[in-house]
């Protein structure tokens, strides 16, 4: 993790509040309204001059290089009911986003208007997005337990289904090698697939390993920048922190105050892991000893996501 200037911090939840912070000290540097609704995704945009904030029936963009505009730069409010996910095209051509309307939108970031210039019709609730590092697949997992795999190139929706009894809470892609694909559901297992694909034909999937993540309700899974660390966050208060070769658990992070643990991002060193929690607290944690290293205390209900840039990378 480079100098605490160059980190971007930021937390979102029920207070109807964002908050940005100092890493190296904890301190809250500025506080953004959200007050049309909670906060249920946070992603900070490739240029790292913006912080996407998705809610009820919206998205917002906030500038972060401009500390005297409170408001939105951006608003895309042609939505219904609450949006899940939201995420950048590597070079900031497009955003997308999934929501309970049951839909995953391509918006064109580029054009003054706000747009979405496609979406796919799933017809369940979504819950959980990711962008493959080729920049043209999006998978998305929603409330039906079906992982989709969306070909921009060709507008194509390839179905799997980890677990008809479970539904899809959150997907990662391992960045070093773009061939693994975990999905984590609401029954706590963690679902390892293995990603081909030959020259232009559609991408398949392949089922690997399962593993019993937690007894309880999955919230998120998310792979270290260097593929070598898996964390999955949980309604049983902890995150858990995997070695991908043997699948063994290397750490769980926990405190006695913690809660429900729903988001988590990774350095780009993936030295460090920090998470959102339901008693109102952001935490950073040592990935190799999985000691406490920081807390950033401030928002008044539960923390349900977060988003951290430093140097390189953006979660």
């Amino acid at each position: 993790m480079e100098g605490d200037d160059m980190v971007l911090f930021a937390t979102g939840g029920y207070d109807h509040t964002i908050r940005i912070w100092q890493i190296l000290t904890g301190a809250c540097l500025r506080t953004l309204q959200h007050s049309d609704s909670q906060v249920n995704a946070l992603c900070i945009t490739p240029d790292r001059c913006s912080l996407a904030a998705a809610g009820y029936q919206h998205i917002r963009l906030y500038e972060l290089i401009s500390t005297s505009n409170p408001n939105p730069s951006t608003s895309y409010d042609t939505l219904t009911r609450n949006v899940t996910a939201v995420g950048f095209q590597t070079d900031g051509r497009f955003m997308y986003s999934t929501g309970e309307d049951g839909r995953v939108r391509i918006w064109d970031i580029r054009s003054r208007a706000p747009n979405c210039q496609r979406f796919l019709e799933i017809g369940t609730p979504v819950n959980c997005a990711q962008l493959h590092p080729n920049q043209i697949e999006v998978y998305a997992g929603d409330q039906d337990g079906w992982l989709h795999v969306w070909d921009l190139r060709v507008n194509a929706d390839i179905i799997y289904r980890p677990d008809p009894r479970a539904s899809i809470q959150s997907i990662s892609i391992d960045a070093a090698q773009a061939s693994q694909v975990a999905v984590l559901t609401n029954k706590g297992n963690l679902h390892l697939w293995h990603r081909t694909r030959s020259g232009r034909e559609a991408p398949e999937l392949h089922k690997g390993k399962v593993v019993n993540a937690h007894k309880v309700y999955g919230l998120k899974v998310s792979y270290s920048p260097d593929s070598t660390l898996l964390a999955t966050c949980s309604a049983d208060n902890t995150a858990v922190l995997w070695n991908t070769t043997s699948w063994v658990e290397q750490c769980s992070v926990k405190t006695a105050n913690q809660r429900w643990v729903w988001d988590a991002a990774w350095s780009d060193d993936s030295r460090y892991l920090v998470t959102a929690s339901s008693d109102c607290v952001a935490r950073l944690w040592d990935s190799e000893s999985g000691q406490l290293r920081r807390e950033f205390s401030g928002h008044q209900k539960a923390l349900t996501c977060l988003a951290f840039s430093d140097v390189g990378g953006q979660t």
